[in-house]
């Protein structure tokens, strides 16, 4: 193999693992199909006696607190996604439902989310593939 490739793979290897070339953002609607469309589907009309509609949810299209503190803390049967997702990818998420399927809500922001988090005395993600209590 060509020195110069081997050291350039090396490097690229090194700087992957040190999460120097991590991956982009993922926007919302891609963090609701990887965290929430299993319950609630991707058209948000949730399967009935068993996972909420968020279409026209007043939970969903009502005070941001509101919503972010379902996301942090759980509710009924819903896990915490707390300790997978953080305050951006949150607000990500409940930007993307507010203002998908008919809902016309405004947007959340990661600041918005940070200071819910920081008000439920909720601990920052831990990236844990169980992070969400599932």
């Amino acid at each position: 193999m060509n020195h110069r490739l081997y050291l350039l793979t090396g490097a690229l290897v090194f700087l992957c693992q040190a999460g120097a070339l991590a991956q982009p953002k993922a926007d919302g609607k891609t963090l609701f199909a990887r965290n929430c469309a299993a319950c609630h589907q991707a058209d948000g009309r949730g399967i009935p006696g068993a996972f909420p509609a968020l279409v026209a949810s007043p939970v969903v299209t009502g005070a941001p607190l509101e919503a972010a503190e379902v996301l942090l803390k759980g509710r009924g049967g819903m896990p915490a996604f707390s300790g997978s997702l953080d305050d951006a990818e949150i607000a990500e998420v409940l930007t993307y439902a507010r203002a998908s399927w008919g809902n016309r809500a405004a947007p959340v922001s990661g600041a918005e989310v940070e200071a819910r988090r920081t008000a439920l005395g909720v601990a920052p993600p831990t990236r844990s593939r169980f992070g969400n209590k599932h």
